[in-house]
């Protein structure tokens, strides 16, 4: 009894100064080896960071913010330190799409036409103006290209083909499917088509970027503004190196030779005109500066691509972009304005670009995140060590030729091992510090 009272009294004895060990002032000081920031600041750091480069991560302390500055000083030091790579090359490509454009346009209006582009390049130095108006740029070209193409001169054009999409639409199809859904019309299925056709094609654009723009990774939206610049400016090229006449030509003129200089037509737009006694599509269909470019279907081509961004961004509205897609595909035969294989056509570009740009430069959606400014970092591309950058804010974040490891690194890498530690379930660093220190002591 003696000996189990001399052990309960030398448990229960503390040691000297376990007062002052156990003080609030003492308490709330982190061991050294513990505090987060040396731990980043050492072979941890640089491990971990080289790993987040080489798997496409961004930080977002520069991606998802907006623009706010005026200064063109900004953008001619970040041009100064910027590292060029060979897919710059398109910003030539769209100077001297935008530059033939103004070039070919009648009357000449040199004063004009200097005035204009200097304005829209002071948009572009300007950084709160550049982060819309650099990834847009391939949208105005195309729009610029588009109309200007009525002022090529006809004698460098090539022969418009009358027979060569029929004859496509027999071989792949064994039947005109314009032909077939145009046969029989009526009041409701004109509005039914008018929607997708007339008002979709225009509106939805703007629609899909402003919800992306909220919903999706930061750097989504200029993704698909190139994406749909791009496409558009290679449809047309194609539309005026590869003529074609579209299905209202045929029921119009039969297989005769078309010449240009003929009008266009509204064709099945035209009873929407009739319908609420507004010229809404008769002017602007018969006038349109390309009226032979049924190949490939830019209406096809818009709706498709942005069927994959949305359901990219959404996975499970993809039932309603596919219902979308095949609404707009059916309104453009049923109006009398595309072949079957004209859908195809645009089908394939679209998809083709969705494709490359998903691969290596869009961001990749991360599970929990509704909104662009949950994100803590961003996986850019299918690939890894892409260097592309975000165009959302112009040419690159300010300075980021000069960022420093410490700015860089170390908020990339504390900031997804915060996220992990919460997504695991620990509330704080103590009890990570806590598990660390028991794997020490079995070790």
């Amino acid at each position: 009894m003696q000996q189990t009272t001399t052990i309960v009294e030398t448990e229960t004895q503390l040691p000297l100064g376990w007062r002052e060990r156990l003080s609030p002032s003492k308490l709330k000081t982190i061991p050294g080896r513990y505090n987060l920031p040396r731990m980043f600041n050492n072979s941890n750091k640089n491990n971990s960071a080289k790993q987040m480069r080489e798997s496409g991560s961004v930080p977002t302390r520069s991606i998802s913010a907006l623009q706010t500055s005026f200064k063109i000083t900004d953008t001619i030091e970040l041009l100064r330190t910027r590292k060029w790579s060979v897919f710059d090359v398109q910003y030539v490509g769209l100077a001297g799409f935008t530059i033939f454009s103004l070039w070919i346009i009648d009357p000449p209006a040199p004063i004009i036409k200097t005035l204009a582009a200097l304005g829209y390049l002071l948009l572009l130095f300007m950084p709160i103006t550049r982060q819309f108006f650099l990834p847009s740029w391939p949208i105005w070209t195309y729009l610029l290209y588009f109309f200007s193409s009525r002022f090529i001169p006809y004698d460098i054009r090539p022969d418009i083909l009358v027979k060569v999409l029929p004859a496509l639409e027999d071989i792949l199809y064994g039947v005109s499917f314009s032909n077939v859904f145009s046969s029989w019309t009526h009041p409701v299925l004109d509005v039914f088509a008018w929607f997708p056709y007339g008002l979709g094609h225009f509106g939805l654009p703007a629609i899909c970027s402003a919800i992306m723009f909220i919903f999706a990774a930061p750097g989504t939206v200029p993704m698909f503004a190139k994406s749909f610049g791009w496409m558009s400016v290679l449809g047309v090229s194609i539309q005026l190196f590869f003529p074609c006449t579209p299905p209202w030509y045929e029921r119009l003129h039969g297989l005769e030779p078309a010449k240009y200089g003929m009008q266009g037509s509204p064709a099945g737009l035209a009873r929407i005109d009739a319908l609420f006694g507004v010229d809404m599509y008769t002017t602007s269909f018969t006038t349109a500066p390309v009226p032979f470019g049924a190949f490939p279907s830019l209406h096809a081509a818009d709706a498709i691509l942005e069927a994959l961004f949305i359901s990219y961004v959404f996975p499970k509205l993809k039932g309603l972009c596919l219902f979308y897609v095949c609404w707009i595909c059916w309104a453009t035969m049923y109006l009398n304005h595309h072949y079957a294989v004209d859908l195809l056509g645009g089908g394939i570009i679209a998809y083709s670009i969705f494709a490359v740009v998903r691969k290596f430069w869009l961001p990749r959606q991360q599970p929990g995140k509704m909104y662009r400014w949950q994100y803590e970092y961003v996986e850019i591309g299918a690939t890894k060590k892409n260097k592309a950058l975000d165009e959302e804010l112009g040419y690159g974040p300010i300075g980021a030729a000069k960022r420093s490891s410490d700015l860089s690194d170390e908020f990339t890498v504390l900031d997804s091992f915060m996220h992990s530690a919460s997504s695991s379930g620990s509330s704080s660093p103590t009890s990570s510090i806590r598990s660390d220190k028991s794997d020490r002591r079995r070790d």
